[in-house]
């Protein structure tokens, strides 16, 4: 079953999420893959659109496609962000979006709410989706993916040095991490040994980001004992983040890698 969830304003035809549900415990996302702007947000956007796509997580889309249980946001997080509270979501000064200026003028709280009530949505929906995960599965797991940026000096600039920048990061902060780790811990280790194009991925756990995300932390409160949540984050290697550009052949590799860990967190739960 796939559901796409739209604005009900007749002008705005940019879905808020697609949702696929198949088969099987686990379920992947993607909720910064999104670049589209409802209308009205559109026109008060000071933020030229190459510095917002800097920022959000291109790609992360098809990487989490091939899971039979999947979400991918439509929405751009400058519009709203999925993965912070909703008292957060919306960026309103540039304190909150890396200190870059978004909006030609101050948002008014309407506006905001208008943004506000997608996040709420969002969540209605994940609650649905995953308490009847827990009901048919007993224990699930989400794969929540997104990407970083490592060459934010410019495109011709140094980048972060490989010690503070793993190629994927995983972020485990808000997990019970002794209850997980019989999957956890096998997890990482079969992500290391995965041929990444003929290669092996420098996989290290709470390095440049800890999974303090909203989806993260959400799935930890509400089902304790029965969902475990792991951030997945990609760095940039597989694009040029300074021109958008993806690699073609990474796309496909990074797709067959979230396949690889779905089916390794399935047989992890099974056993």
């Amino acid at each position: 079953m796939t559901m796409v969830q739209r604005d009900a304003d007749a002008r705005d035809t940019c879905a808020w999420w697609e949702m696929q549900r198949g088969s099987g415990p686990i379920i992947a996302t993607a909720i910064h893959d999104g670049t589209g702007l409802r209308p009205e947000v559109r026109e008060r956007m000071a933020l030229p659109d190459a510095d917002r796509v800097r920022e959000e997580d291109p790609f992360t889309g098809q990487a989490v496609k091939g899971v039979p249980t999947h979400v991918i946001a439509g929405r751009s997080r400058f519009e709203v962000d999925l993965n912070r509270a909703a008292g957060e979501a919306v960026y309103r000064t540039p304190d909150q979006a890396w200190g870059l200026d978004v909006w030609r003028s101050p948002l008014d709280d309407a506006f905001v709410q208008r943004s506000v009530g997608i996040h709420q949505a969002f969540y209605a929906m994940m609650r649905q989706l995953l308490d009847s995960m827990a009901a048919e599965h007993g224990r699930f797991v989400v794969l929540d993916v997104h990407s970083y940026n490592h060459r934010r000096d410019g495109p011709d600039a140094r980048p972060t040095p490989q010690a503070d920048a793993p190629d994927i990061n995983i972020g485990t902060i808000s997990m019970p991490r002794e209850r997980w780790s019989f999957l956890l811990d096998p997890l990482i280790e079969a992500m290391r040994e995965f041929d990444y194009l003929g290669g092996k991925l420098d996989v290290r756990e709470n390095v440049a980001f800890q999974g303090r995300g909203e989806l993260t932390r959400f799935v930890h409160a509400h089902y304790p004992s029965s969902g475990c949540a792991i951030a997945i984050e990609f760095k940039k290697f597989y694009m040029d983040e300074w021109t958008g550009q993806p690699d073609q052949a990474h796309l496909g590799a990074m797709r067959a890698f979230i396949d690889h860990v779905a089916a390794t967190c399935r047989g992890l739960l099974d056993a």
